[in-house]
């Protein structure tokens, strides 16, 4: 997947003079063309899937092996795992990343553009995780990128945002802010660090318990930091696959891992717990700024 790709995609309907309706392959896709950002958010899953503010590369990935078939998850963007994480049930990472959602509100403004997506409970859900519920997920598009994830329900419920940040080279960054406790789960066992800088070696699968709110990625080649403030959390994921998993995973090239860093808004130590009308709630704000970077790497 690449940008001409994304952008040059059969058109369904035009929405708004910013706001077009593309065909992936078997899915509807949003297609945010705007003087100050260009994106594209898949309906399934309300996944975006590209953020790529005026003058800067985009700063989200999205596997050159992506599948974009129905009921099939999308490898990249920011997927929404929910309402568990992981393997603790079937298909992993939950069915809200597989679910089409619905384009219930749309706004167009100088700075920026904001789409509202829906997924409530049906006969599909029901027979996964029988439960009632309405997901809102809202996306304010623009020089940063805003995303609010609302959960109504009464069942508590495990999550993340997974975002897949665009790197150049994974050898070529590092990450500021991810703190000193985490549960390693390639070694399966904790680890408490002083370490102030994190580089990505080796496969790695990190949950972080008390990361800052605010994570730094610096990236030597292109010259610019990704900022990432995490709200309404309880952990932080870093994840990479490294050399050997990418090889053996099917919507992933060989060297995939090398183009990419996810670090993921979760609730896994603890749950996401509604409370009446009062929705629970992640929350992301993406950032991406230039720097002069030959004296800050090792």
């Amino acid at each position: 997947m690449n940008d001409t790709t994304l952008f040059n995609l059969p058109v369904r309907e035009k929405i708004s003079s910013y706001i077009t309706l593309c065909q992936l392959d078997e899915l509807p896709v949003i297609i945010v063309s705007h003087p100050n950002v260009n994106a594209a958010v898949s309906l399934q899953g309300a996944q975006l899937l590209s953020w790529q503010p005026d003058g800067e590369k985009d700063c989200l990935w999205v596997s050159k092996n992506s599948l974009f078939k129905k009921n099939t998850a999308i490898r990249g963007g920011i997927p929404i795992c929910w309402p568990w994480f992981g393997l603790a049930a079937q298909p992993s990472h939950g069915f809200a990343r597989l679910q089409e959602s619905q384009l219930t509100a749309h706004s167009e403004h100088r700075d920026c553009v904001i789409l509202t997506l829906t997924l409530a409970d049906n006969e599909k859900t029901k027979k996964i995780w029988p439960h009632e519920f309405t997901l809102i997920m809202r996306l304010k598009l623009a020089a940063t990128c805003e995303i609010e994830f609302e959960y109504f329900g009464t069942e508590p419920a495990t999550g993340a945002l997974h975002t897949y940040l665009q790197v150049s080279d994974i050898n070529k960054i590092y990450i500021e802010g991810l703190g000193k406790h985490y549960f390693d789960k390639v070694a399966d066992r904790e680890v408490y660090t002083k370490e102030t800088k994190t580089y990505i070696t080796a496969r790695t699968d990190r949950i972080y318990t008390e990361s800052d709110d605010c994570n730094l990625v610096y990236d030597k080649n292109w010259q610019r930091i990704l900022e990432i403030h995490h709200c309404h959390h309880t952990d932080i994921v870093c994840w990479n696959p490294g050399a050997e998993l990418s090889s053996t995973i099917k919507d992933m090239t060989r060297d995939g891992y090398k183009k990419m860093l996810c670090l993921e808004t979760a609730h896994i130590s603890q749950p996401m717990q509604p409370a009446g009308e009062n929705p629970a709630r992640m929350s992301l704000i993406l950032g991406v700024r230039s720097i002069k970077m030959q004296d800050v790497m090792r």
